[in-house]
C-alpha cells in the first residue's frame, strides 16, 4: 500500500477539520467570556454559571431568597408637655422630672416559615388552634313552654333506629308538678316526645287532680304500665310500627293517692261514674284511647297516644263495665216437709195406654165376621209370601257373570 504526504491530501482533506475546528475554539472562547460577564447577576437569579452546566445535568444549588425584613413603625414618643393619662394613677399624675426615654428597640422580625415550623418539634398546648365549638341546638317551642313549673322531664338525645324507630324532642318524664307546687311522680320514667309528655302532664293537672281530690287527699303518683318501646303492635312479630316505638304513647294502669290507695282504671269495682270521668277526660285530649272491649290485649289498662291521622281522627275505644253484683243471686228455697205430694207422676201414668187391657171402646165382632176378616189377611199373607219364593227360585249370577259385568 502506498501512502505519502502528498497522497494523503488528496485521500483526506484536511482542510476542512481545520477549518471547523477553529470555528468551534472561537464559540467555546465567546461563551466563556459572555459566561465570566453574566455571572454575578446569574448567580443572583440562581442560574447555571457555564452553559455547559445544563449540557450535563450540573448544576450548582440554588441560594435560599433572602428574607425580606422591615422594620416596624413604632408610635411616635409621648411629648413632655402633655397632659397625663385620665386613667393613670394618682402617684403617676404627680410632677416628675422628665426622664430621658430609651431609645426604641426595633421589634424582632417575623420568623421566616422555615423556622418558625420546623420538622421533629411539638406546637405548645395553649398555641395549638382550639377546635370550634358546635353550635347548641334551638330548642323547640313544646321543649321551651314545658318548664320545671309544669312537669320535671329533662331532655335526652334523639334516637334514630331500626324501620324508623325512636324520634326527635325527645324528654324522660319524671315527675308532673301540680299548680300547688305539688308532685305526681311517674312510675317508672317515662320516655315520651315532648308534644306527648306535655298533654300527659296538662291532662294530669288539669282533670286528674281535681278529680282524685274528693277521692284520698289528691293524686301522690301515676302508674306508667309503658312508654317508649321499639316493637310492633300488640307486641306481634312483623306487625306495624307501634306508637309505642315512636316514643308517642303511654299506658295508664292505675293513680295513686295520697292516703295510699290505688285507684284502677279497669277493676269493675271503682265506681262507674268515677271511670266514666276519666273516659270522658282523656277522649277529649288523646286521638287515640283504648281500653277493655277494643281488644284482649288492653282489658288491665289505658293506651293513650297522640297519632295524627287524616281529617283529625280520632278512636276511643273503651267500654266502662257494670259492677259486679256484691252478693250472688239466691237459689230457690227448699220445698218444706209438710207441703202435698205432687200429683204430676200420676198424670204421666195415667196418660200412658195400657196394652195389656183389651180395648172397650171398638165393638165386638162376631165370629162369621171375624173369619171373613181373616180370609183377606191369609190371601195377603199368602201374596206376601209368593214373592220370596220366586226370589228363591231366580237363578244367582255366576262368578263367571259377574266378571263380565264389571268389563
Amino acid at each position: 500500500m502506498n501512502c505519502s504526504a502528498e497522497k494523503a491530501s488528496r485521500k483526506w482533506p484536511d482542510g476542512a477539520f481545520r477549518r471547523g475546528g477553529a470555528a468551534m475554539v472561537t464559540a467555546a472562547v465567546t461563551l466563556l467570556w459572555l459566561g465570566m460577564q453574566a455571572g454575578p447577576a446569574q448567580a443572583a437569579r440562581g442560574m447555571p454559571t457555564s452553559p455547559w452546566d445544563d449540557l450535563f445535568g450540573v448544576r450548582p444549588q440554588r441560594a435560599h431568597k433572602a428574607v425580606r425584613r422591615s422594620a416596624v413603625p413604632l408610635p411616635k414618643p409621648r411629648p413632655a408637655e402633655a397632659p397625663p393619662a385620665a386613667d393613670a394613677p394618682a402617684a403617676a399624675r404627680a410632677p416628675v422630672a422628665a426622664e430621658p426615654e430609651p431609645p426604641a428597640v426595633a421589634a424582632p422580625p417575623p420568623a421566616a416559615p422555615a423556622e418558625a415550623a420546623r420538622p421533629g418539634e411539638t406546637t405548645r398546648p395553649a398555641e395549638a388552634a382550639k377546635p370550634a365549638e358546635p353550635p347548641r341546638p334551638q330548642l323547640s317551642a313544646c321543649r321551651q313552654a314545658l318548664t320545671e313549673e309544669i312537669a320535671i322531664a329533662p331532655s335526652i338525645p334523639d334516637i334514630h333506629g331500626v324501620g324508623g324507630c325512636g324520634g326527635e324532642d325527645l324528654v324522660r318524664l319524671e315527675a308532673i308538678v301540680l299548680p300547688d307546687k305539688r308532685t305526681v311522680a311517674v312510675k317508672p320514667a317515662a320516655i315520651l316526645r315532648c308534644k306527648m309528655a306535655s298533654a300527659v302532664a296538662d291532662w294530669v293537672r288539669t282533670d286528674i287532680a281535681p278529680l282524685a281530690q274528693s277521692l284520698g287527699g289528691g293524686i301522690s303518683n301515676l302508674d306508667n304500665f309503658d312508654s317508649f318501646e321499639c316493637r310492633g303492635r300488640n307486641r306481634v312479630a312483623g306487625a306495624q310500627l307501634s306508637e309505642h316505638g315512636r316514643a308517642n304513647a303511654l299506658d295508664v294502669r292505675a293513680f295513686g293517692l295520697a292516703n295510699g290507695k290505688s285507684i284502677s282504671l279497669t277493676d269493675r269495682s271503682v265506681p262507674r261514674e268515677l271511670r266514666e270521668t276519666v273516659l270522658h277526660s282523656v277522649c277529649a285530649r288523646f286521638s287515640t284511647v283504648l281500653g277493655p272491649g277494643s281488644d284482649w290485649y288492653h282489658e288491665d289498662h289505658i293506651h293513650l297516644d297522640l297519632t295524627e291521622r287524616r281529617n283529625n281522627y280520632r278512636i276511643c275505644q273503651w267500654n266502662v263495665y257494670d259492677p259486679m253484683p256484691r252478693v250472688a243471686p239466691l237459689l230457690p228455697a227448699e220445698r218444706p216437709e209438710e207441703a202435698p205430694p205432687r200429683d204430676v207422676a200420676a198424670k204421666s201414668d195415667a196418660s200412658k195406654p195400657d196394652s195389656s187391657k183389651p180395648d172397650s171402646s171398638k165393638p165386638d165382632r162376631s165370629e162369621a165376621d171375624r173369619g171373613k176378616a181373616d180370609e183377606p189377611d191369609a190371601a195377603k199373607s199368602d201374596d206376601a209370601a209368593a214373592p220370596d219364593g220366586a226370589a228363591e227360585t231366580k237363578p244367582q249370577p255366576t262368578k263367571k257373570r259377574r266378571q263380565s259385568r264389571r268389563l
